[in-house]
């Protein structure tokens, strides 16, 4: 058996080789390293895909969402409505623009933004609220664009974990995630459903003037070269990721099916067990398993991974420690702030390996092992 991983990027390669040797390669003869072709091509591929009017590459996912709050305007001391439960890129953008960050709970089944904590969260200075498309599942959108509609409040979505999976809403119209908000934000590392072979990442938007916006700030501010009408930042996506992931994009809902059906082998093995609480799917949406992420009951968890790292099964915590309690960003925590949900999991949350590679005997070595772990540790 391979050495397991997490995710398996090497054996997801040679799959598709010759396919990105020679785009790499085409990229390299033409020295258009910064600015390519292959930057413009991927933005008009990526935009059809996802079904939105403008993509706007940059240097990373991190970016994509500073540059989404640049553009809309907001002010030090405005406040931006966020789950905790969270990757740190999606808060640490908040902080740096001096932005009040107000966190709030999630649901804890889908592990998305709760409506309810932001409805109870909005104020006067309320100027964005940031949903997470966590784990590969999209947050409620419908109430939440709802409810955001009704307080003439912007919501960009953090669509890092969540490319190629869908959002059907009450009338039956399906759309891909990252395309409901004014502006969507992704991340094109690695280990992502869409990664490329670096850093990327891109924002999605249906608004002409926002993506005329986004473009200029991500390049020092500037629409004719040398005359900078707006603070900026250097953020660009270089040609040699945009020819990778036009070749990958190819592939991502192929890729998404793969970790579907991994998911599904992993919800058959444990659905029995009680000590082990498989990903709830919310029926609308189409969830892409960029983690596939349990909650172990009474289970020690530490010594869980442990005893899996002695048989060679890789696991991770995603997060062990949420945005509300980092010390980086104490300063923007009130003192009676109280997630339950969010508490709840940063304690009980472990998940497996998932990727496009993973075959019917490693999932059963995994399975396999994890139970019998589980119940050595419950006796």
């Amino acid at each position: 058996m391979q050495h397991l991983q997490m995710v398996d990027l090497k054996r997801q390669y040679q799959k598709i080789k010759p396919e990105v040797d020679a785009a790499i390669q085409r990229v390299i003869d033409s020295t258009a390293f910064i600015g390519g072709k292959d930057v413009k091509d991927f933005g008009e591929e990526l935009a059809a895909y996802l079904g939105v009017k403008h993509v706007i590459p940059c240097a990373n996912g991190t970016d994509a969402l500073q540059i989404a709050l640049m553009a809309l305007g907001l002010q030090p001391g405005d406040e931006v409505i966020t789950p905790s439960f969270t990757y740190i890129a999606t808060v640490e953008v908040m902080a740096l623009l001096r932005l009040q960050p107000v966190f709030v709970d999630v649901d804890p089944d889908t592990f998305t933004i709760n409506i309810d904590s932001v409805r109870n969260a909005i104020t006067s200075k309320t100027k964005a609220i940031v949903p997470v498309h966590l784990y590969g599942q999209c947050a409620n959108m419908e109430p939440l664009l709802e409810l955001a509609k009704e307080h003439n409040i912007p919501v960009i979505e953090d669509n890092a974990q969540a490319i190629g999976g869908t959002y059907t809403f009450s009338d039956g119209n399906t759309v891909r995630t990252g395309s409901m908000g004014i502006i969507g934000c992704t991340s094109f590392f690695p280990s992502k459903n869409l990664g490329c072979y670096g850093d990327g990442g891109a924002m999605f938007t249906n608004d002409d003037a926002l993506a005329e916006k986004l473009k200029m700030i991500a390049n020092h501010g500037q629409k004719v070269r040398y005359y900078h009408e707006m603070v900026g930042c250097n953020s660009r996506l270089d040609t040699i990721q945009a020819a990778v992931l036009r070749i990958k994009l190819k592939h991502l809902d192929e890729y998404c099916d793969a970790r579907r059906n991994v998911a599904t082998y992993y919800d058959n093995a444990f659905k029995s067990n009680p000590h082990i609480i498989t990903p709830f799917q919310a029926q609308y949406n189409k969830h892409v398993f960029h983690q596939y992420t349990l909650q172990l009951k009474n289970v020690n968890r530490d010594e869980l991974q442990t005893k899996l790292s002695e048989k060679n099964i890789p696991s991770m915590i995603y997060y062990p420690v949420p945005s509300h309690k980092q010390n980086m960003l104490k300063e923007f925590v009130p003192a009676n702030i109280n997630l339950p949900a969010t508490d709840m999991l940063q304690d009980c949350v472990i998940s497996l390996p998932v990727h496009t590679e993973l075959t019917e005997e490693e999932l059963k070595y995994i399975t396999t092992n994890f139970l019998a772990i589980i119940d050595q540790l419950t006796k």
